[in-house]
């Protein structure tokens, strides 16, 4: 059909796609780069959460939660050094819990990181279409893109935010601790049946400050990409060359550098939050100690464990965070592209 629309001067449609829809490809392109990078670079960011929960404070406070009192994990892991503690943590997850330590929690993990990422751009694109009100070819601004992010991310972390909070509790168990749960479905009931639902919901008030990490993220890869693609487009007409749709693809390399920049400029701004988040995620009711809020938290930490304590696992969240948004980006957009070829391939027969 498109090869006879095109012979009689009609053009292929700019916009193909191989599911339902565009967005439909951007979701489930988004559910196979999360599934990707989680399972790249799961041993980092369990990691990464043991260090958030450690206490390395001199005189600990004893209503907020550091690794689960149960947890036989070494004691050092507890007072993690920034950059040097990555190995040596690394190999006592091993030594607790065999191979298999370094990928506990994958579970929740791999439900949580696969299916926000597909959340996050099924909505990001239902908004963004939205915004252009039915024309493909209007340019969204950079404003609209930052407004759309921020809504798609928070739509995203209260969905799954009971996940989250079970991937965090796991994390800060190993895996023979009395305490330790089974799965996630055996977390999700275990907190639903002693703590409700509110304790599903711990940090999701975090979870929507933290809104403010992926719309900077996703604002700034927008229009590095869109800038790129501007520049390919005048090198292009320069030359004299025709310029396709598919053109608009950029290099993995370009890919990398927009998305790892963007996400530095993320987290260097919103990292405190997720140490605070990862602290009332995993603490538990008890009749002797008080509910943890927000600034009883931020209080604590201050006046225990000083200032950089609010940074702890920044290094490793880099380590991890970079490669990790790095490959999810390059996969998303590669998928993205593969999905679009497939389709026009399938509209030429």
């Amino acid at each position: 059909m498109t090869l006879l629309l095109r012979s009689i001067g009609i053009p292929r449609p700019p916009l193909a796609y191989l599911f339902l829809s565009i967005i439909q490809d951007h979701a489930v392109a988004g559910f196979g780069a999360g599934t990707v990078a989680t399972l790249v670079m799961h041993p980092l960011d369990l990691i990464k959460v043991r260090f958030q929960l450690a206490d390395n404070s001199s005189t600990p406070h004893p209503s907020i939660p550091s690794y689960n009192s149960k947890s036989t994990l070494p004691h050092h892991l507890r007072k993690p050094r920034l950059g040097t503690g990555v190995y040596t943590a690394l190999k006592d997850a091993v030594q607790v819990d065999g191979w298999r330590g370094l990928y506990r929690g994958l579970g929740p993990n791999l439900v949580g990181g696969a299916g926000s990422w597909g959340l996050y751009f099924l909505f990001y694109n239902m908004i963004k279409k939205q915004m252009q009100g039915g024309d493909p070819n209007y340019r969204t601004t950079s404003g609209q893109h930052l407004l759309a992010a921020a809504e798609a991310s928070a739509v995203t972390a209260m969905m799954t935010n009971p996940i989250w909070v079970v991937k965090t509790r796991v994390f800060g168990t190993a895996k023979h601790d009395a305490a330790a749960y089974r799965g996630l479905w055996d977390g999700l009931t275990s907190i639903y049946r002693t703590e409700g639902l509110r304790g599903l919901y711990k940090g999701s008030l975090l979870a929507l400050v933290g809104v403010s990490n992926g719309s900077i993220q996703f604002a700034a890869y927008e229009e590095i990409k869109r800038r790129r693609a501007d520049l390919k487009k005048k090198r292009f007409a320069k030359e004299g060359r025709e310029w396709r749709t598919e053109d608009e693809k950029l290099s993995n390399t370009e890919y990398i550098l927009a998305s790892g920049s963007s996400k530095l400029v993320a987290i260097a701004l919103t990292y405190p939050y997720q140490v605070i988040r990862a602290r009332i995620q995993n603490s538990t009711p008890s009749p002797t100690l008080p509910r943890l809020t927000i600034p009883s938290v931020i209080s604590s930490i201050y006046k225990f464990e000083g200032l950089l304590a609010f940074y702890k696992g920044l290094g490793t969240n880099a380590l991890r965070i970079l490669p990790g948004t790095c490959t999810t980006f390059v996969v998303y957009e590669n998928l993205v592209w593969a999905f679009r070829a497939l389709a026009l391939k399938r509209q030429d027969e």
